[in-house]
């Protein structure tokens, strides 16, 4: 199949070994892909052939996280060690989720705090939520590092505000706004809070006016740009937010997601050969995402070759036989190669799992309108319309009644 060999190509630029000139940043997105496939050793093989070529603080702690994968505490020790010596307290953290592995709450907490004084704080919700520290959260030194506040009134608000909207807890969350702002107007990261209020109540294009010209974006700043870029997306501003993706691509934030939302930006634009370039570059690094090899299909579909789309199609199929979404993928595009009976084999396959699917079981109906089943189609369109598809109406009544 042509996927395969798409995906052989694009991997052979990635992999390792066969190109001298892979980046960092590269490495790191097919180590974390071998990762989650649950290869932490072929992840260690990845990051150590590019530590060997290039000394980078990020490989060091991407290999360390490998080897705790692994359960090698000790070479993960080393990994975070290293990586301080190259870019100070950006291995503190890790460090500080071994020792509490180890029970070794008193290391554990030194590292923790070296972390909190530095530029790499991580949040007060992501360390409670850390698994890692379960060991050594009813030690006498964890609760004495609690004790003090780490976070200041704004940085504990923002939580809160984020909360309240994580739950559907609007009012509240604006409620607690006009509290900060009493103190802290003008601040960039109420401003921020503004625009994730404004988000998610259904009031995009005024996020996007918020967001556009903080210092914080021009900066780099991965929180921001991601919210504008979800804002952008979704005031149906794809080219603002391909652009937007970029930028976080460009300052290497490690999410290989970040390609696909960019690819559907780009088929939105039109610009069908960079969106396949993003997706396949996706796919050398999760082969069978779901998501991805349906855009992938629909891609080459929208590029007209729709014999290149099945191959895509097909192949999530058999990875996701049990989706009835990955059925009405194949079934369009048979659809648009007027392959009838194909058609009607897999959007029956669809509807066997989701039999409500109006829209599944007009197109059923007009395909077997195509191939000459009148009576079959009708009976298509009646379970179409019954399930509010109001267009299969009309087909009943220029077809099915005399």
């Amino acid at each position: 199949m042509m996927i395969r060999i798409a995906i052989i190509l694009v991997s052979a630029l990635l992999c390792p070994g066969i190109v001298t000139g892979q980046t960092s940043f590269e490495a790191i997105l097919k180590a974390k892909s071998l990762l989650m496939a649950g290869e932490p050793a072929r992840s260690v093989e990845v990051l150590s052939s590019a530590i060997d070529r290039k000394e980078d603080g990020r490989l060091y702690i991407a290999r360390a996280e490998a080897f705790m994968h692994e359960g090698n505490h000790e070479m993960a020790l080393n990994d975070y060690t290293a990586a301080n010596s190259l870019v100070s307290h950006s291995g503190d953290y890790g460090l500080a989720r071994i020792y509490a592995r180890k029970g070794d709450a008193k290391t554990s907490v030194y590292y923790l705090e070296m972390n909190f004084l530095s530029s790499f704080r991580k949040s007060e919700k992501e360390v409670m939520l850390d698994a890692a520290f379960t060991r050594i959260e009813r030690s006498a030194e964890w609760r004495q590092f609690w004790r003090r506040d780490w976070y200041s009134a704004l940085e504990t608000g923002i939580s809160e505000i984020e909360y309240y909207l994580s739950v559907g807890r609007t009012r509240s969350a604006v409620e607690k706004l006009s509290e900060l702002e009493v103190s802290y107007k003008g601040n960039e990261e109420l401003r921020y809070a503004s625009a994730m209020i404004n988000l998610s109540t259904g009031k995009p294009a005024e996020a996007v006016r918020t967001l556009t010209g903080m210092s914080a974006l021009q900066s780099g700043n991965e929180k921001y740009l991601r919210l504008l870029a979800k804002a952008q997306t979704e005031t149906d501003n794809p080219s603002g937010a391909s652009l937007t993706y970029s930028r976080l691509l460009d300052i290497e934030v490690p999410d290989a997601s970040l390609l696909l939302l960019r690819a559907g930006c780009y088929m939105k634009t039109g610009e069908n050969a960079r969106a396949m370039s993003d997706i396949e570059r996706y796919i050398s690094l999760y082969p069978r995402d779901k998501t991805a090899l349906s855009l992938a299909g629909k891609i080459r579909s929208a590029q007209g070759d729709n014999l290149k789309a099945l191959d895509y199609f097909s192949e999530n199929l058999k990875y996701h036989p049990g989706d009835a979404s990955c059925f009405i993928d194949r079934a369009n595009t048979y659809f648009l190669l007027k392959s009838w009976e194909s058609a009607i084999n897999d959007y029956g396959m669809s509807l066997d799992l989701d039999p409500s699917n109006s829209e599944a079981w007009l197109s059923k109906g007009i395909a077997r309108l195509n191939s000459g089943k009148i009576p079959d189609a009708c009976h298509d369109f009646g379970y179409a319309l019954k399930f509010g598809n109001k267009k299969a109406a009309d087909y009943i009544s220029r077809h099915c009644i005399k």
